[in-house]
């Protein structure tokens, strides 16, 4: 299977595992349980987010939306040049993640395109998020080590330029 196909193969387990989690989150924490898994570090409860991290530009879900739109579609055209495995990985947790968070954004409560995204792993209080979150998280850091380290989507060696003498 060529790169692009492990990409989307990869963006459909994140796409799958984070909207089966928010499932089992709306339907088992929707009476305001809260779930401990690490003492003060990592408890479980529902938080229906209708904006960014840390809830930042509620009043505007509809610029995530097409935010999100616009990565979806991006990171589809950009992934037909991949070569690269670590890219492959990288463009399919980022493709997962961010339709996971369109679908809600489409989807979900109050309506179409200013849905809440559903979030339910509170990190010790500092924020909550979901596994769609963890994605792109990630996915953007590995972005920035390969970004770094020189290596391009198509998976050919960067060349230096000798220095001048």
């Amino acid at each position: 299977m060529r790169r692009y196909g492990w990409m989307l193969v990869l963006a459909a387990v994140v796409l799958a595992v984070d909207q089966s989690s928010k499932f089992w989150a709306v339907s088992a924490l929707a009476d305001g349980e809260r779930v401990t898994v690490v003492p003060q570090v990592i408890q479980l409860r529902l938080l229906l987010n209708p904006g960014a991290a840390f809830s930042i530009g509620e009043g505007v879900t509809w610029v995530f939306t097409l935010a999100a739109a616009a990565a979806v579609i991006g990171i589809l055209y950009v992934g037909r040049r991949l070569r690269s495995s670590a890219w492959t990985v990288v463009l399919g947790a980022l493709l997962g993640g961010a339709t996971s968070h369109l679908l809600d954004r489409l989807f979900r409560p109050p309506g179409f395109a200013h849905g809440h995204v559903v979030d339910f792993i509170d990190y010790g209080g500092l924020f909550v998020g979901n596994v769609a979150d963890v994605a792109l998280t990630g996915g953007c850091a590995l972005l920035m080590l390969l970004s770094v380290r020189g290596i391009p989507l198509d998976g050919t060696p960067q060349v230096e330029e000798p220095a001048p003498s």
